[in-house]
């Protein structure tokens, strides 16, 4: 089954990378999920200050807004997608990544199945 592992960093360094992980961490992360055969994909997000938000009103037009936001309280910097058999294995692979430790947090959802 397809899980989706939403990385979002509760602080960010002045490099705007997680606070807390470095370039090694990541890149040996990388490496696990390749070798094990699970990686569908994965992304990291550019720097959030190249953000823009979309909105669309009642009335249908939409309003721009350029990034950062500040009522976020984390940020999104960036995914993968693992087919792992079940939830369990999904979630020992998300506290594995660099992006779960110290005020970061990795959301675990399944991808929906259309054609199931």
């Amino acid at each position: 089954m397809k899980y989706m592992l939403l990385i979002n960093a509760g602080a960010v360094d002045e490099n705007g990378g997680a606070a807390g992980c470095n370039v090694e961490d990541w890149m040996a992360y990388d490496k696990e999920v390749k070798d094990a055969g699970i990686l569908v994909s994965g992304e990291s997000l550019a720097d959030l200050v190249t953000a823009t938000r979309v909105r669309v009103g009642q009335d249908g037009r939409r309003a721009v807004t350029d990034g950062p936001f500040a009522e976020s309280r984390e940020v999104l910097g960036g995914f993968y997608v693992i087919d792992v058999p079940d939830l369990d294995a999904a979630l020992d692979w998300a506290a594995r990544c660099p992006g779960a430790r110290g005020s970061g947090s990795v959301v675990v959802r399944p991808v929906a199945d259309f054609g199931a």
